[in-house]
């Protein structure tokens, strides 16, 4: 008689364990998450008046004495379930300051928004995809460099082909540079905001210190690695009045003023890394490649930019560099990565850099993995809209078993402890079977509300 495969046998055995039913009751609420974390606790709310216990709920009820919930990665390739809410509740986030909408007054609309991208700049030659007829780099007569190769690439590069990305000679790239603009992205990012502050205030003819008594710069901002490797940042950039999205912005405020004033401060915006005796000083700047779009003139629907904000959001360096999600802990595990040579350079230059005593502020050996960029990869300015915190609380109001337990007014005592992360490997091919089930459920939900058609934005 043929014995069934492994991963076959686990799952009847988890069938038919006890409690089956009420694990798979929480594998549904996490959403199929590919590494549920596992708590074992209890949490008790009491009557502050009367010590009358109004509700009580203990771990050693649940299958294994545990409870399951999301781990809330927002990396697509460590978990597809949780990147999906997470991109989901960045859509939200990112609409919301565009047209209105949890706590954003739909004024918004008729104030000055742009969709602005700022690049790296060029640290030397990359092949590049080309997607019609002309070819990577075509130079008359093909020069070489000092190490004997060519400057230019007569070929044709499909999106997928490996050589996408990497350097024509990897000794001339400046890796050194790449790093350290990657370690100061977040600080070069504070100076353009600034700097472009600044700017609308003098070209508004108001003093520069009176600009937040005039308006208010709002932005959300995300971003997203190259093939190259380097960092590049989409954002929507907003002008309101000096109280926040419910005020209307001064009359001197348009949006051709603010796209001058972006063009204009991402040029004069710069970054000095601290001074090497083995570097020297190097000064930082914004790659010449700039989009500042307008939002208003119907080239750009919003649900299109949001959408394509919350995608970005949740990618990582493993799908556009071939990189690693996780920290780099040794020198020797740069060696063991799958990343090609122009990846593992950068982190060896990382590694390299961040031994350096003048460098150590930059924690640069923390984030080898990132190749020295050390941002959040989604930031938002404070009145921009709602936010992440919110956004959730009001998700888990909604889906909460119990609507009674809202008017709970007593006091809660809660101990969690946790007990260890993910599934066993037919556990994890029964999560992996619910979470496309809900998502193929939510699709024909939305093509339902939309009469039959796919709906516009998040998809």
């Amino acid at each position: 008689m043929r014995q069934l495969p492994l991963i076959d046998q686990e799952i009847i055995r988890l069938a038919n364990a006890p409690g089956f039913t009420r694990w798979l009751e929480q594998v549904t609420a996490t959403g199929g998450c590919a590494r549920p974390v596992h708590l074992t606790g209890h949490t008790t709310t009491v009557d502050a008046a009367t010590g009358e216990i109004l509700h009580h709920y203990d771990t050693r009820d649940e299958p294994g004495e545990r409870l399951l919930v999301r781990c809330r990665n927002r990396r697509r390739t460590v978990c597809e379930p949780c990147s999906r809410l997470h991109a989901g509740d960045t859509y939200h986030l990112v609409r919301a300051g565009l047209i209105g909408g949890k706590t954003v007054p739909a004024t918004v609309t008729t104030h000055p928004r742009l969709f602005v991208t700022l690049t790296a700049p060029g640290f030397g030659p990359v092949h590049r995809t080309t997607t019609d007829t002309t070819r990577c780099r075509p130079r008359r007569g093909i020069p070489h460099c000092e190490h004997g190769r060519p400057l230019g690439c007569p070929l044709t590069h499909q999106p997928d082909d490996p050589t996408v990305g990497q350097p024509l000679c990897p000794d001339c790239y400046d890796y050194t540079a790449h790093v350290l603009w990657h370690a100061h992205a977040g600080e070069l990012w504070s100076r353009f905001t600034r700097t472009l502050r600044r700017h609308l205030a003098t070209t508004a003819g108001i003093p520069q210190t009176r600009f937040p008594d005039h308006a208010r710069l709002s932005f959300a901002k995300v971003a997203e690695y190259q093939r190259r490797a380097a960092v590049h940042l989409h954002a929507v950039v907003r002008l309101d009045g000096p109280a926040g999205p419910g005020d209307r912005p001064p009359a001197w405020a348009t949006t051709a003023l603010l796209a001058d004033a972006v063009r204009t401060a991402a040029s004069r915006a710069t970054v000095r890394t601290p001074y090497s005796p083995a570097l020297g000083e190097h000064v930082l700047r914004w790659g010449t490649q700039l989009d500042a779009r307008p939002l208003d003139n119907g080239d750009l629907a919003d649900d299109a930019v949001a959408a394509y904000i919350a995608k970005y959001v949740t990618k990582s360096t493993t799908e556009t560099t071939t990189g690693t999600d996780h920290p780099i802990r040794t020198h020797d595990d740069i060696a063991a990565t799958s990343a090609t040579p122009h990846v593992r350079t950068l982190m060896h230059t990382c590694w390299r850099l961040g031994g350096l005593l003048e460098l150590h502020p930059l924690r640069l050996r923390a984030w080898t993995h990132t190749f020295g960029y050390r941002g959040h990869i989604l930031t938002k300015s404070r009145a921009y809209s709602t936010t992440y915190t919110a956004l959730r609380a009001e998700r888990a109001e909604h889906e909460r078993d119990d609507p009674s337990r809202d008017r709970l007014t007593g006091v809660t005592e809660a101990h969690w402890r946790y007990v260890g992360a993910g599934h066993v490997p037919g556990g994890a091919v029964v999560a992996a079977g619910i979470s496309e089930a809900l998502r193929r459920n939510r699709e024909l939900a939305r093509e339902a509300l939309a009469g039959g058609r796919p709906e516009a934005g998040f998809p």
